[in-house]
């Protein structure tokens, strides 16, 4: 994982830790304090920084409110592909690249299903790959414009670099032969040259008992043309999870999480969570599951089958889960699901399509209370405007009678959630769909109901996932991607969302980069902001 301080108490983690861990983090009710920041430029290995998908990157030393302005700031390169990015970049800091020497690298996949590795700041492609196999192609978008005109690698890959030769990146990519058959594969590749190393690629099958969906005697079976990895790769205790989405709802499909070996790429695990129903994808517009220190698994499903009867311990008594809140063990080497939370009007939302399942999950550091009392939370959202705070000890499961669970803030957002939050220094950012975005401050252990602040711009379809970027505690700028055409980059003062430092429309069509990509999420690296775009990413940087 990148080797970002955390907030909290001083935690150090080095480039060896696997991954980012909330072990004895407290937030005070008002404002966290901030380790300072490591010296050199930080890893960015995974979806939003860390496994706790809090989307802060706190080495950043180069940018700062005072000089990210269009004077100063603004377009400098744009690293041109084969297809469209719906990923987020990866960043490697000093990696050995084959017989070219060092370099800041920066990993990009395409839905042409090829992995870029770019000089990340000449934009020199240092290597590139195709993940096809012989007389294959990219897949079609199924008939569904969600994904389209192809499919290839959606989701995020992650990078561990203690793996393989020099480090390896993991990726999915879905494809099809010249007979018209679909294929799901995770690839292992190292990063110095882009070869397939552990084993890859592993093509991906699964089955699981139940009677729903696409099952065979007595078990459901994974069908590779009906699902895309859509939610990012989750690296945890030398496992790689992938998660699965539908095409346009099109039935047959059920949700599946599968976890296979970071060394062997053997499969780990299998569960289905709709196993005797039918739909419960997990796509989350492309946020991946979180994960907790002791390395437990956060997601948020898609509309699906729920059973309202539940067993004595108070889970659904045929495993189905749809529109819930997951959090799932892997203790033993098994995924189950350990804890949840369903809302009480779960078959009402199901049926509106105003599931859970469009947003993202973030698991916060450990807050306390006016007592002293100690909080471990994690937050999500999705179609119905609400923010949901759940306890991670105890998240509520299903009653009947109402939510209970530790905080419910009805109709917080002014649309419906198509992204994810990001957190920093006491601070949830929630950018929702036809909306503004909101900074709510934690306080008590709970997220204060009026946001301490609201950009002056709204976000349209599909809202925006920012991100922030900050040198330990100090110069926290907030980066948000606006969809459209052409789709713009802004930048606002964490601290007061009121105050817009730079939006790349002020300085005409310098900075302009096309259309947006509706789930992209900025990445920001080494004084760097990187924005996935349907032909290649735009870099943006200090102009002089």
């Amino acid at each position: 994982m990148p080797s970002q301080p955390m907030v909290g108490r001083k935690v150090l983690l080095t480039r060896a830790v696997p991954l980012i861990a909330f072990l004895g983090f407290s937030c005070s009710c008002q404002r966290a304090s901030v380790v300072e920041a490591d010296p050199r430029p930080p890893d960015v290995v995974t979806y939003h920084y860390d496994n706790a998908r809090t989307g802060q990157a706190l080495n950043e030393t180069l940018l700062t409110p005072a000089n990210v302005n269009s004077a100063n700031f603004g377009k400098t390169e744009f690293f041109p592909v084969d297809g469209k990015v719906d990923a987020q970049a990866l960043y490697l800091a000093q990696v050995k690249i084959g017989n070219q020497g060092i370099h800041n690298a920066l990993f990009v996949v395409t839905e042409h299903d090829s992995v870029y590795a770019f000089d990340a700041e000449s934009g020199k492609v240092l290597w590139q790959k195709s993940l096809l196999l012989p007389g294959e192609i990219p897949s079609d978008d199924r008939n569904c414009a969600q994904v389209s005109p192809e499919i290839g690698i959606t989701a995020t890959p992650v990078i561990d670099r203690s793996r393989g030769p020099n480090g390896t990146l993991y990726a999915v990519a879905m494809s099809k032969d010249e007979n018209g058959k679909y294929y799901q594969r995770l690839h292992a590749l190292d990063v110095s040259n882009g070869d397939e190393v552990l084993n890859g690629p592993r093509l991906i099958t699964a089955s699981y008992p139940g009677k729903g969906d696409n099952s065979v005697n007595g078990k459901v079976v994974f069908d590779p043309e009906q699902y895309e990895d859509r939610a990012a790769l989750l690296l945890v205790n030398g496992t790689i999870y992938t998660t699965w989405a539908s095409h346009c709802d099109a039935r047959p499909y059920t949700g599946w999480i599968v976890g296979y070996s970071a060394s062997t790429l053997n499969q780990m695990s299998v569960l289905n969570v709709t196993p005797n129903g039918n739909e419960g994808a997990i796509w989350m517009s492309g946020a991946g599951p979180a994960a907790d220190g002791a390395g437990n698994i956060y997601a948020l499903d898609g509309n699906g089958s729920f059973d309202e009867e539940l067993d004595s311990r108070g889970f659904p008594l045929q495993g189905d889960y749809g529109n819930a809140f997951l959090k799932l063990s892997a203790a033993g080497g098994r995924l189950n699901v350990v804890d949840y939370f369903q809302m009480a009007d779960q078959s009402k939302e199901n049926a509106d399509d105003a599931d859970l399942g469009s947003g993202g999950v973030i698991v916060l550091p450990d807050v306390k209370d006016h007592a002293g009392k100690v909080w471990q939370l994690a937050v999500g959202a999705g179609k119905d405007k609400n923010i949901y705070v759940v306890d991670r000890n105890s998240m509520g499961k299903f009653h009947r009678d109402g939510n209970h669970i530790h905080q419910e803030m009805v109709a917080a957002l002014g649309g419906g959630v198509f992204s994810k939050p990001a957190y920093y220094n006491g601070t949830m950012y929630y950018g929702g769909m036809e909306d503004k975005i909101r900074a709510f401050p934690i306080v008590d252990a709970k997220l204060q109901t009026q946001p301490s602040s609201m950009t002056p711009n709204i976000f349209h379809y599909p809202g925006t996932t920012p991100v922030v970027s900050a040198n330990g505690s100090r110069d926290a700028i907030l980066w948000a991607v606006e969809n459209g055409d052409p789709a713009v980059l802004h930048a606002y003062d964490a601290t007061n969302l009121a105050r817009e430092l730079y939006n790349s429309n002020q300085a005409g069509s310098r900075d302009h980069f096309g259309p947006g990509n509706k789930f992209i999420t900025p990445m920001v690296a080494n004084g760097k902001v990187y924005v996935g775009t349907t032909n290649g990413v735009a870099v943006f940087g200090l102009l002089h």
